[in-house]
């Protein structure tokens, strides 16, 4: 094979996003097939200096950024993904499902699809929206058209839907919430501020940790996961050259996951959703002790005296928050809590995050996360070594801020050509969280539904005051639902719940657009075929792989599978058939917008759109004198009054009035926070009765081998038991990591088999007996494929969020709880399963997919 045998064209890697890639990679393609996918080399095409690399000098030596890009282990297999056995070719109808007669919804999931063509399913959709726009009104369409899924511009991966519905007037939006980010966005926020997302200011924080910082607190994170999907291989490399300079890494969280086992010089186990009183304990350390920084509190923070009286036990609590009061909740020794407490009093100490976790993705989240806030504040947050940081968002949403790494010159951006979502609210939307309880619910534009919050990260802290109601005035309930994120029920709360809703007969129709057969695709009435990105001409950014920022041209590395179209190419069929296509593409070709997408880049002037689309990618030049940039709340540190943060009064709010005075009765949320083990929205504790019966937390983290519910059917990471667990039956488990105490008392051994349970329903998945996990915790990924046994109550396959709770974060908080919660465990026979369930075990599957798409479709 020569050189000539082969063509080589660039692929952005990002697969959770809107319009962000990540990981720049080259894809070799020959006779049509991809060969292999390989890092992007930045030296080949252009001069080192013109793009200035970075260096960060601290303690004697230096780091460096990488001179090629630093693709993940998904961007190599991603060529399996593309050709699975799951993949849908063509257009699918369910079978007993007439839109002119018997439409059966009690059958979805049940029954099988058939074969039709683009022009019958077009024909269909056209004259479903017609019918239900007549009889219901636009606003009785639910689109659902966010994250999870692969990253594209012009043929966005989610919200052509809303293009289409834009133009034709009106839908109701389901309103993603910030699941990655919940604790922060619910209640850090109400503390510092920082909007758009409540994170930390994290500007310049490589070089602050390298030079200042003696010990980093990673809490409740996974340096070595999440960061695959998104930061590439920087925050694992970078977190390698901090053991080589001395600086130490201490890991808080229940397991001994990837980042904990590669880095830590202090793994401090705590049991999940008790981080509030490990938090508490040690500011109750600091405070008898004398340790805190008093003359930061009084000239930054405001209304810490009311926390202080209930960490001292002298408010109406009278419980003093001491090492001894945390030990039996948190399962962390007292000796540990004052000696960690003592230690991070004396050195310079900074907390590091990755993409949320079981920290703030479980029931009352926003309390740690403001706690969090206050723990850095009474050690003067903002001075040298003294930040928060989060090795994940590079430029996120396009600011500075957002950006530990050495900074840009130029941050690219491609919002003028993004095809999808474009964030606009509409008049009527529903928070993701909510969307089983809309639809099952029995309510009226006179008996609405109501919640606070837009719900979507972005949006501003105030927004949070505001009720907002389902249906909105005038309008009806939800007939029709449009999803391009057919991952609702293994991803988001309550999974099971997602199920019942989808069998109500209120919805007549339920429109897929996806390219493979999996989870909410099941539930379907109809299926549109959709490309993968490797089969599109694209353009995208990545700005956030820590390196540089980078813009690409993506170039068609195959040719589309069957008769699998885009999904802006998709939208655009039915649009045809509506009569309002020249309006949906708003009078532009696919190439004439990828010009446009760069000519509004904010590259347009660094290069030419000919010499661009020959070269494949342009980086953006590290930014002369990113060195002297602020640090983290550096300046906020310095002078408060000049360099105030975005809440009500410039400064950090351990006591919020904005909460006090809109929830005078919310004791789950109030005006400054605390350790609530269980309350009226959740029972999910140790401490609770209902831990009698179901006496285990799970943990649900970020998966290691899939983003989200992405990549389950990569047959090469199967073959990894820390992916899945072969079982007795052939059938490929979701590990559930178990201590070998519990294991013991339950009589587990390595290998069997478990059925994971609470009243929310039950799931399966082959016990990885270790002692990576602490005793009364069990760890399962969350985002396992769906494979229902009974619908509705139980699942083979793992997909462990159908018995999250179903509850929000709290009263007022429409945020996700998917990690934290109680289970039972025990050891079970699937051979006797098989003899009660012959249907769901006698599936054919695919060992590197799963279950096979032959027992969804008549082939």
């Amino acid at each position: 094979m020569t050189n000539k045998d082969v063509k080589t064209v660039y692929k952005g890697t990002g697969l959770c996003s809107f319009g962000v890639g990540a990981n720049l990679a080259e894809v070799d393609v020959k006779d049509g097939k991809i060969l292999r996918t390989r890092p992007a080399r930045y030296d080949k095409k252009y001069d080192m200096e013109q793009f200035r690399p970075w260096t960060i000098k601290a303690r004697g030596r230096e780091f460096s950024a990488s001179n090629k890009s630093l693709i993940s282990p998904f961007a190599i297999g991603y060529k399996k993904r593309i050709t699975s056995p799951n993949r849908i070719l063509y257009p699918l109808k369910r079978e007993d499902w007439d839109p002119n007669g018997e439409r059966n919804p009690q059958n979805r999931g049940k029954s099988k699809f058939v074969r039709i063509s683009w022009d019958e399913a077009t024909d269909i959709i056209a004259a479903e929206i017609n019918r239900v726009k007549e009889k219901y009104g636009l606003e009785s369409v639910l689109l659902q058209c966010d994250g999870h899924g692969e990253t594209k511009v012009v043929h966005a991966a989610h919200g052509c839907n809303t293009r289409l519905f834009d133009v034709l007037g009106g839908y109701t939006m389901q309103a993603r919430q910030p699941d990655s980010w919940e604790g922060w966005y619910w209640g850090a926020k109400h503390v510092w501020g920082q909007d758009p997302v409540g994170q930390a200011d994290m500007g310049n924080l490589l070089l602050d940790i390298a030079e200042n910082t003696d010990m980093l607190v990673f809490w409740g994170c996974d340096m070595e996961t999440t960061p695959w999907g998104w930061g590439g291989q920087l925050p694992s490399n970078y977190c390698n050259w901090l053991t080589e300079i001395g600086v130490k890494q201490v890991y808080i969280c229940p397991d001994v996951n990837y980042g904990c086992a590669a880095h830590n010089d202090k793994w401090i186990p705590v049991y999940p959703n008790t981080d509030a009183a490990l938090h508490l304990a040690i500011m109750y350390t600091w405070l008898t002790e004398d340790t805190w920084d008093k003359e930061y509190m009084k000239t930054h923070s405001v209304g810490f005296e009311y926390l202080k009286k209930y960490i001292l036990g002298e408010d109406d609590d009278k419980t003093p928050k001491t090492p001894k009061w945390a030990e039996p909740i948190c399962g962390v020794p007292s000796r540990t809590i004052k000696a960690l407490a003592r230690k991070w009093a004396k050195q310079t100490a900074s907390i590091a995050h990755c993409n949320g976790g079981s920290l703030v993705r479980s029931t009352y989240s926003h309390e740690p996360a403001r706690l969090e806030v206050c723990l850095m504040a009474m050690q003067g947050l903002g001075a040298p070594g003294r930040n928060i940081v989060k090795f994940i968002e590079w430029n996120f949403y396009g600011m500075d801020s957002q950006q530990p790494a050495p900074r840009s010159e130029v941050i690219p951006s491609l919002d003028a050509a993004y095809r999808g979502y474009n964030f606009v609210q509409p008049a009527s939307f529903i928070p993701k969280t909510l969307i089983p309880k809309a639809i099952l619910g029995e309510y009226t534009a006179e008996n609405p539904l109501k919640w606070h919050g837009f719900t979507l990260a972005g949006w501003p802290r105030w927004d949070q005051f505001i009720e907002y109601q389902y249906p909105i005035p005038g309008a009806q309930e939800l007939h029709m639902i449009w999803s391009d994120t057919p991952c609702w029920t293994t991803c988001w709360n309550g999974g099971n719940s997602m199920i019942d809703a989808l069998h109500s007969d209120k919805i007549e129709t339920i429109i897929v657009q996806h390219p493979w057969l999996e989870n909410d695709c099941l539930y379907a009435d109809l299926i549109l075929p959709v490309n993968t990105k490797y089969e599109e001409n694209d353009i995208g950014v990545d700005s956030v792989n820590g390196n540089y920022c980078t813009l690409y041209y993506e170039e068609q590395a195959v040719r589309p599978l069957g008769e699998s179209k885009s999904d802006w190419e998709a939208v655009g069929e039915v649009a045809k058939k509506l009569g309002v296509y020249d309006a949906y593409v708003e009078g532009k070709t696919e190439e004439e917008w990828i010009r446009f997408g760069f000519e509004n880049s904010h590259f347009q002037d660094l290069i030419s759109f000919e010499e661009f689309k020959e070269k494949g990618y342009y980086l953006s030049p590290t930014a002369e004198g990113w060195e002297n940039d602020s640090r983290g709340f550096e300046n906020f540190y310095k002078n408060p009054e000049e360099n105030a943060l975005n809440t009500p009064t410039g400064k950090l709010e351990i006591y919020s009035e904005e909460l006090a005075a809109n929830f005078p009765d919310d004791v789950e949320r109030g005006p400054y926070p605390k350790f609530i083990p269980f309350g009226e929205s959740h029972q999910e504790s140790r401490l609770h009765p209902r831990s009698e019966k179901y006496p285990y937390l799970i943990v649900s983290n970020h998966p290691r081998w899939r983003v989200h519910a992405n990549m389950d059917d990569i047959s090469w990471f199967r073959e990894i038991e820390t992916c899945k667990m072969l079982g007795p039956d052939g059938y490929q488990y979701e590990p559930v990591w178990i201590n070998p105490k519990d294991a013991q008392k339950l009589g587990i051994v390595h290998g069997d088999i478990v059925k994971v349970y609470n009243d929310r329903g039950w799931t399966l998945g082959g016990a990885y007996v270790s002692e990576r996990i602490m005793p009364g915790v069990v760890l399962q990924d969350h985002g396992s494929r769906l494979d229902p046994i009974e619908d509705g109550v139980s699942d083979r396959a793992g997909a462990n969020n159908l018995i999250c709770p179903t509850a929000t974060t709290s009263r007022n908080a429409a945020g996700e709880v998917t990690s934290g919660f109680l289970v039972g465990i025990e050891k079970t026979d699937v051979f006797e399963l098989a003899k009660k369930y012959p249907e769901a075990f006698n599936r054919k599957y695919d060992k590197g997919i799963g279950v096979s798409i032959e027992n969804r479709v008549k082939l």
